[in-house]
């Protein structure tokens, strides 16, 4: 498929109205919600929170609308995995930063055991991970791309299950603690290593997989099947460890940054200087 005939514009009404409810959503619990729920003499919302959910809507939006989606779904399969990997790695994140913890717990106070239970390190591990590569398995992708909903309700069970592993390192709730920095780094270093069986088999088979998926023999800018799909492979593995890094870079020197404040604030420390 040439360029020319791929991007004439093309609505995606349903990536509008999440995109509207979501945004929608936050400003109106805001003003309406935040007088019963977020502590008192507080402000509901800080500017860091408010950047979070921006960016994170932001991005929601670019992946999932034209022309990224359509070149996704009818073109590129490492475009694809460009959208599976912020849907994944970016966009929960920031929306986990972005949303305040006085409006989780509004919206999930009924439910905090189940979301204790769900979101428990280990099942974070497993369900997130084997949806990712389910995902990506050449019949499920098929399926997705015959079919704009069921490509929509599989971009949902991606971000969900993102959700799941990311709630352990960013928990805005209390009842739910968070790891400790060491567990965080280790537990986001397990889920590096993971993806490494699927992206290995995009990276160095020599037949293309996803025929049923992209059955069309042209591709977009000239590029080969094959190389396409080796570039999906390569973005799987270090695409999205070099995410998973960055964070684990920021928790460790966030860890150190606070262990020497501590040890500048005892005592020993105060009569040493």
């Amino acid at each position: 498929m040439s360029l020319v005939e791929l991007l004439p514009w093309r609505p995606h009404p349903e990536v509008w109205i999440l995109v509207v409810t979501l945004a929608g959503g936050y400003w109106w619990s805001i003003r309406r919600l935040a007088p019963y729920y977020a502590p008192a003499g507080e402000p509901p919302v800080s500017p860091r929170q408010v950047a979070g959910f921006t960016a994170g809507v932001l991005v929601l939006w670019v992946v999932s609308d034209w022309p990224l989606h359509d070149i996704a779904e009818e073109a590129l399969v490492s475009v694809h995995m460009v959208e599976h990997l912020v849907l994944a790695l970016i966009f929960p994140p920031l929306i986990l930063v972005g949303v305040p913890g006085w409006l989780w717990r509004a919206l999930f106070e009924p439910v905090i055991p189940v979301l204790r239970a769900v979101t428990h390190p280990m099942v974070g591990l497993v369900v997130f991970n084997t949806v990712f590569a389910v995902t990506h398995w050449p019949p499920v992708l098929a399926v997705q791309n015959q079919s704009e909903w069921w490509h929509f309700l599989g971009h949902l069970i991606l971000v969900w299950s993102a959700f799941v592993m990311f709630w352990p390192v960013l928990s805005p709730l209390p009842e739910i603690l968070r790891l400790s920095p060491f567990r965080r780094i280790g537990y986001l270093f397990l889920n590096t290593i993971l993806p490494t069986i699927p992206a290995s088999f995009l990276t160095f088979t020599d037949s293309f997989l996803y025929l049923d998926a992209y059955p069309n023999p042209e591709r977009l800018w000239g590029l080969d099947r094959v190389v396409d799909q080796q570039i999906a492979g390569l973005l799987m593995k270090l695409g999205g460890g070099v995410i998973l890094w960055t964070m684990m870079t920021v928790i460790f020197f966030r860890w150190a940054a606070a262990e020497r404040n501590d040890d500048l604030a005892s005592p020993t420390a105060r009569i040493d200087r």
